[in-house]
């Protein structure tokens, strides 16, 4: 799924966002990167989505080396990446349904494929009485839950979510992140970043990886 060999990413202005990263996950993992605000757990999930390209090192991810993707080829990998965002990017003036189904529009699919697989992705979510809701009225969890369900509806291979507990109180929070565990499977697994560490202390059979100042600082509950 992924490998990350001595991993450096530099960015234009001098900044050194990620030094000697070395870090693999494998199918049916569910990996939790840890760290404050700013200390490089966004700039590994860009990688990871290949929005950013590494300085150094050896980034392979879905069993396609990231310094050299482009393109093409970077478009059909990102097919296989359901990306949860911080800030959503859901479609104002727009129905749940309406969401996912764009966030499927570059699948080879019929009319009625592409509804029945969205449909099926927000009953996943217990959004199932949410179908026809235009997102601007969702609270920000309903929000959440519609972004991960575009994410999912493609069945992709990887899930990587940045900060998605953010604005929620403990227990919605701890709701979200068992959601994204679910998905994981024999051929899929899922990524999270996450700086509320008292929302993960006890899920044992998660791997973690703590980040600091860019540089991987300590593993814990299985070696990453």
């Amino acid at each position: 799924m992924i490998e990350a060999r001595g991993i450096h990413l530099k960015y234009p202005d001098g900044t050194s966002a990620l030094k000697e990263i070395e870090i693999r996950v494998e199918a049916g993992d569910m990996l939790y990167l840890i760290g404050p605000s700013g200390s490089g757990k966004t700039s590994l999930l860009k990688l990871f989505m290949g929005m950013e390209v590494p300085t150094a090192g050896e980034l392979i991810i879905l069993g396609e080396s990231m310094s050299y993707i482009k393109g093409p080829q970077l478009q059909r990998l990102r097919r296989r990446i359901g990306p949860v965002f911080q800030e959503f990017r859901l479609i104002k003036g727009r129905t749940a349904l309406e969401n996912v189904m764009m966030g499927l529009r570059f699948l080879e699919l019929s009319s009625k494929e592409l509804k029945e697989q969205a449909v099926n992705s927000l009953e996943r979510v217990g959004l199932s009485h949410k179908l026809n809701a235009l997102v601007d009225n969702m609270s920000w969890g309903e929000g959440q839950r519609v972004s991960i369900a575009r994410a999912v509806a493609r069945r992709p291979a990887l899930i990587l979510a940045d900060e998605p507990t953010g604005n929620l109180d403990r227990e919605n929070a701890i709701k979200i992140l068992d959601l994204l565990d679910s998905f994981r499977d024999a051929s899929t697994a899922v990524v999270v970043t996450t700086h509320a560490t008292h929302l993960i202390e006890d899920r044992f059979d998660s791997r973690i990886v703590e980040i600091s100042n860019g540089r991987i600082m300590e593993r814990a509950w299985g070696e990453a």
